[in-house]
């Protein structure tokens, strides 16, 4: 095997070391789970990475290349110290880039949530997950993994961001879907607190389509500079709703949905209808859970 061979083979396959795997998590570990279920375990454990609280505050900047970040809102700060749930629609692929610095901003340090075919990339893959992302394998039967990922991040005191629609919004006004029960779920059952994220404008660097018009569309953020808003709103009010209860997973399902949107709605004063920038690779087969961003205030 030639030097470049071998060279080419350990930069494929290099991981940064994660932390030691805690005596009580090792033993929820079998021998049929994936290879990185133990990492990822250690990792949602342990304290930020100082490599990631570094990026977050030196390179945020980075970001900024592509457009013009605003960030209104913010967690309290008695909050900052404990575990929070903080969920966000899901406009596209750039959005997680505009979340971290937002939030980074607020004084959060963020563990991402993120799909299967990303952590598993060479070098960006395992710098990924060495942050706290959590791998979401959607649609097979190790989905399961990254709920106890989550809940181990959670008790250790973490600050986990997700998608509660589970994709990018497919909603043909853009306003966010009303997602999945999944992080209702987590909410309740760890009585952990749900901060609404909304933003606006991430859809602009990068398209949906996965072809050359990724680069075209970032490109053409670098000379236009949208407007990346990030609006961080007050925790959602789940007191009153138990685990188990029927319909309360249900009903906090909506009011997160529903908080997303509220927050949205200043992002998109003059584009309530429909988003001024039009995305045609992305599909439109999704309905709104709020339809033109109207929220009633009567959410059970």
């Amino acid at each position: 095997m030639s030097l470049g061979t071998r060279l080419r083979t350990r930069l494929l396959t290099w991981q940064p070391r994660p932390p030691e795997l805690p005596d009580d998590l090792a033993r929820l570990v079998q021998p049929d789970d994936p290879e990185w279920f133990a990492r990822e375990m250690a990792i949602a454990a342990a304290p930020p990475w100082w490599v990631w609280r570094f990026v977050l505050g030196s390179f945020s900047w980075l970001v900024s290349i592509f457009g013009r970040v605003e960030v209104t809102g913010g967690v309290p700060e008695e909050l900052r110290n404990g575990p929070l749930l903080l969920a966000a629609n899901h406009i596209g692929d750039f959005d997680p880039f505009v979340v971290a610095v937002a939030l980074h901003e607020v004084g959060v340090v963020p563990r991402i949530m993120a799909t299967g075919g990303i952590m598993s990339a060479p070098v960006a893959g395992p710098l990924l997950e060495r942050t706290g992302a959590i791998r979401v394998e959607r649609g097979t039967e190790l989905a399961r993994h990254a709920v106890r990922v989550t809940e181990v991040a959670l008790v250790s005191g973490g600050h986990v961001v997700a998608y509660p629609e589970g994709r990018v919004g497919l909603a043909a006004d853009g306003w966010p879907e009303r997602g999945r029960t999944g992080m209702a779920r987590l909410a309740l059952g760890l009585g952990v607190p749900v901060i609404p994220v909304s933003q606006w404008g991430a859809h602009e660097v990068l398209q949906y389509g996965n072809d050359w018009g990724k680069l075209r569309t970032a490109v053409r953020a670098v000379v236009r500079r949208p407007a990346l808003k990030v609006h961080i709103g007050p925790p959602v009010q789940l007191d009153d709703l138990q685990m188990g209860r029927v319909g309360d997973a249900n009903r906090a399902r909506y009011r997160i949905a529903a908080a997303i949107t509220r927050g949205l709605v200043p992002l998109r004063a003059d584009e309530t209808d429909r988003p001024a920038f039009v995305d045609p690779t992305r599909p439109t087969t999704a309905v709104a859970a709020y339809p033109g961003g109207v929220v009633p205030w009567d959410i059970p």
